[in-house]
């Protein structure tokens, strides 16, 4: 039998840490182990950090974001990349989070520091495969990338 984890204000803060101390500006917590049926995290974000617009395929493949400290912007795309929804996702505020069902197209910004989420969804881990990530965004690390998230970020200005 393995020990309880707790969701505690010392995990926040050394997420938060390890996030600001990271190049891609976020930290994820896993409470599961890799093979799981059911992964469990805590992830630690900051500003900096981009996720593009991606969608999870396969009928098993919906998730859960709850945020536990900070504020994040949801944005839901159609296939074509037009925002179809976006909500402001805040600790304590009028709406907490996000039940995303598979094959929806989402993406998020951090609008606070240090801001915390709890995500859940199917396992066992695979990467992000063959049209999940959205043809419209640039990925992680291509030429773009500054313009598209300061555009995802600017929704919620």
């Amino acid at each position: 039998m393995t020990r309880p984890g707790f969701l505690d204000q010392t995990l926040f803060d050394e997420l938060a840490e390890k996030a600001a101390d990271s190049p891609r500006g976020r930290q994820h917590h896993n409470f599961h182990q890799m093979d799981e049926p059911c992964h469990r995290m805590a992830v630690g974000l900051q500003p900096s950090t981009y996720i593009p617009p991606h969608r999870h395929l396969g009928a098993d493949r919906a998730e859960t974001l709850l945020v536990l400290r900070g504020r994040l912007g949801v944005l839901i795309f159609d296939d074509a990349g037009a925002v179809m929804d976006k909500r402001i996702l805040q600790a304590g505020g009028d709406c907490l989070g996000v039940d995303l069902p598979a094959g929806m197209y989402h993406g998020l910004v951090v609008l606070e520091a240090d801001s915390l989420m709890f995500e859940c969804k199917a396992g066992p881990y695979r990467p992000v495969g063959e049209g999940e990530l959205a043809h419209w965004a640039p990925r992680e690390g291509e030429a773009g990338v500054a313009e598209y998230h300061a555009w995802m970020r600017a929704q919620f200005d």
